[in-house]
């Protein structure tokens, strides 16, 4: 889209802390846990630290002979040095595969094969309890950001290599893989250039422009391979606000960090809001100073973004939701207010960026679109990835005539907003929209932290709840807050942390499904619920 392509010349990830650090050189980076890669620098650094790391990092890389090209395949244990070995990879040409900490070992082994003997950056603990020997044959060569292992190179080893220069590729050369969810199966290696990124830097840069003053802090909770993270870091250190990188999201220790802190700016995960639910409530008053709130992954429930917004002090805060997807970035937005929050249309997703994204909705049988009869949602912009690697076959098969299949159905309203209803795999016989029908629980059971409505093996809804402190689910409120909804079977009391989970928290409901049909049903004492 026209407004994507002025002056584009791709988002230069291997520089992008030395340029920060020019216009900021004493803006902090604040972390709530230590890097792996340099410990003793502790948890908080300033640009000017974090550009010297990338630097040193991608010396000893160029040390061992990756160059321009190569590609690194980066999974490690979870930690925000993951982004900066990444900047690191790209600083000298080469080509980094994000694979996300969560990943089994079997998955990452078959990821390795559609890379084509890469170099593969882990460490230590990865490879003695999650990483099978395999790997080993499937990497050119295996490098550990921490800690020794037999056959493999510690980085450490290589401090005080001579430093290079940064190697400048063209905007539309590979500049990050990254892999898909994975909801639906195997994740898929989605291929961005240098100039896609910054396609999709642009909506993002000019809304966080508007939103907050500069010099206000900005919070990050998003996972370290997600392609979000390598556009929500730039606006942050380039428009020149104090950066806040969350590893965990454990509400106690992120409201005491928020307390000190205080971020006018949080960008997080739709799951991570609800389970943050509870720092409105605080007395330190966490969230007081947050001007924005910002969620782009997956759609969030109406009562997550009023509690939210209720726990600001500012004159008029706001929550955006953004629909996109890792292949396209974000496409569509809405955003609330405290006056338009919960009693808002939650499955309103939005409508596009002028000038720069594009969506239409695609008829399954030849009538118009509407909420009873749903179509395909498709979607245009230049953030859209160039290949699946290693499946280019697969990426063909969603594009059609420049426009992106998302997999999503809905339909637009007469006002142009767009309303996602469902997954087209999740759909069920009987639901118009088990999101909507999940909304409404999450509004009317004020305990529930998670409810997933799946197939049963017979092709009934069923829905799996996770309730807060695993409390005991009120029978009498179920009933009663179920009583206009579609029928569904008993629901199923699960622990959250039974629940499937991608890297960015989405629930695997695909795997959920397998398990019912494996006859797994037991609620948090081992029977169901």
């Amino acid at each position: 889209m026209f407004l994507q392509r002025i002056a584009n010349r791709g988002i230069r990830l291997g520089t992008l802390f030395d340029r920060a650090a020019a216009r900021y050189p004493a803006n902090p980076v604040i972390l709530d846990h230590e890097l792996d890669i340099a410990p003793e620098r502790g948890r908080r650094l300033t640009l000017t630290e974090i550009a010297d790391l990338v630097d040193d990092f991608a010396s000893r890389l160029w040390s061992l002979r990756i160059r321009p090209g190569d590609h690194v395949v980066v999974h490690k244990s979870d930690a925000f040095d993951i982004s900066l070995l990444a900047c690191a990879t790209a600083r000298i040409g080469a080509i980094p595969v994000m694979l996300s900490p969560k990943l089994d070992g079997a998955t990452v082994a078959a990821l390795l094969g559609r890379v084509d003997r890469p170099y593969l950056l882990t460490d230590q603990a990865k490879l003695e309890k999650e990483l099978p020997a395999e790997v080993f044959d499937l990497s050119e060569r295996v490098l550990l950001a921490a800690g020794e292992y037999e056959g493999a190179v510690p980085l450490a080893s290589l401090a005080g290599v001579a430093r290079v220069r940064p190697v400048t590729m063209p905007p539309d050369h590979p500049t990050m893989v990254t892999h898909t969810s994975g909801t639906t199966g195997l994740p898929k290696l989605a291929l961005h250039t240098g100039r896609t990124f910054q396609a999709r830097y642009r909506p993002q840069s000019l809304v966080v422009g508007a939103a907050v003053r500069r010099r206000e802090p900005i919070a990050i909770h998003v996972s370290f391979v997600h392609s979000r993270m390598y556009t929500a870091m730039p606006i942050s250190v380039l428009q020149g606000h104090p950066l806040v990188i969350l590893r965990d999201d454990d509400e106690e220790n992120v409201a005491a960090l928020f307390a000190r802190v205080r971020p006018g700016f949080i960008e997080a995960h739709p799951n991570t809001f609800l389970r943050w639910e509870p720092l409105a409530d605080d007395p330190r008053e966490p969230l007081a100073n947050v001007k924005y709130f910002s969620s782009t992954f997956d759609a969030i429930h109406p009562r997550t973004v009023q509690r939210m917004l209720s726990a600001s002090r500012r004159d008029l805060p706001l929550f955006a939701q953004a629909y996109g997807q890792s292949e396209v970035g974000p496409i569509a937005a809405r955003t609330y207010t405290r006056a338009r929050g919960a009693d808002a249309d939650g499955r309103c997703v939005g409508r596009p960026f002028p000038g720069m994204t594009d969506v239409r909705v695609v008829s399954r049988d030849g009538r118009t679109p509407t909420r009873t009869s749903p179509g395909h949602i498709e979607v245009r912009s230049d953030g859209r990835i160039i290949t699946y690697l290693g499946e280019h076959e697969r990426w063909r098969k969603q594009v059609n005539g420049g426009w992106w299949r998302m997999g999503d159905v809905g339909y637009l309203s007469k006002w142009g907003c767009l309303h996602l209803l469902d997954r087209e795999i999740d759909e069920i016989d009987g639901v118009d929209s088990t999101l909507e029908v999940e909304d409404r629980l999450f509004d009317r059971l004020p305990d529930l932290i998670e409810v997933i409505i799946v197939p049963s093996p017979e092709g009934r809804p069923v829905p799996v709840v996770c309730t807060r402190h695993d409390v005991p689910l009120d029978e009498a409120a179920w009933r009663a807050a179920t009583a206009d909804l579609p029928a569904m079977e008993p629901p199923l009391h699960w622990r959250l942390e039974d629940l499937p989970q991608t890297a960015t928290t989405k629930i695997k409901r695909r795997e959920i499904v397998e398990m019912l049909k494996s006859g797994h049903g037991v609620g948090p004492e081992g029977e169901g619920t």
